[in-house]
C-alpha cells in the first residue's frame, strides 16, 4: 500500500512550526523600516492569528475559524484601504522566505515550491484588495485551501 502524502502543514512540521516561522518572522517586519510602519499597530495576537490562517490554508486543524472566528472574508478585509504596493509585497515576501529558511522548513523542491506559490497568490491578492474600498469576498466563501498542486487556472476577482 503507497505511503499516504501528508499535508503542506504535516510536511512543515505542524502548529508550533507554523507558530514560530510566524513569530521570528513579525519580530523582522517590525524591525524593516519599509513593512515595519505598515504593522506597527498590528495586535499582539497577529502572529498568532496568522500562523492559524496558513496552518489552516495548508490543510492543518480549523483553528483560525474555530477558535479566532476567522474566516477568508475576515482575512480579506484586514487588508482593504491598506493601500499596499509591490516592493511591500516583495519585501514581505523576501523576509518570510529568509524566516522559513532561517527556522528550519523543509527546503525540498516541491514544498518550496507549493509556499511560494501560496505566498505569492496571497500577497498578490492582499495588495488587490488593500486598495479596495468594500471587501469582495462574501461571508459564506469557504477558505482557500492549498496543497502540494496547480492553481485552478487564471484568477478572476469576486464579482
Amino acid at each position: 500500500m503507497p505511503t499516504p502524502i501528508p499535508t503542506l502543514y504535516q510536511w512543515a512540521g505542524e502548529e508550533a512550526v507554523f507558530q514560530n516561522l510566524f513569530r521570528v518572522f513579525y519580530d523582522k517586519v517590525l524591525q524593516d523600516p519599509l513593512l515595519g510602519p505598515v504593522f506597527q499597530h498590528m495586535s499582539l495576537d497577529h502572529p498568532r492569528h496568522v500562523a492559524h490562517f496558513v496552518a489552516e490554508v495548508f490543510g492543518g486543524p480549523p483553528k483560525y475559524t474555530q477558535e479566532d472566528g476567522g474566516s477568508h472574508a475576515v482575512m480579506i478585509a484586514h487588508h482593504i484601504g491598506k493601500m499596499l504596493d509591490e516592493p511591500k509585497r516583495k519585501r514581505w515576501i523576501e523576509l518570510l522566505l529568509g524566516t522559513a529558511d532561517e527556522i528550519g522548513l523543509p527546503a525540498d523542491p516541491e514544498f518550496r515550491s507549493s509556499l511560494v506559490g501560496y505566498l505569492e497568490w496571497g500577497s498578490r491578492i492582499a495588495v488587490i484588495n488593500s486598495g479596495a474600498t468594500e471587501n469582495p469576498v462574501a461571508d459564506t466563501e469557504p477558505m482557500p485551501h492549498w496543497g502540494w498542486g496547480e492553481t485552478g487556472g487564471p484568477y478572476q476577482a469576486p464579482i
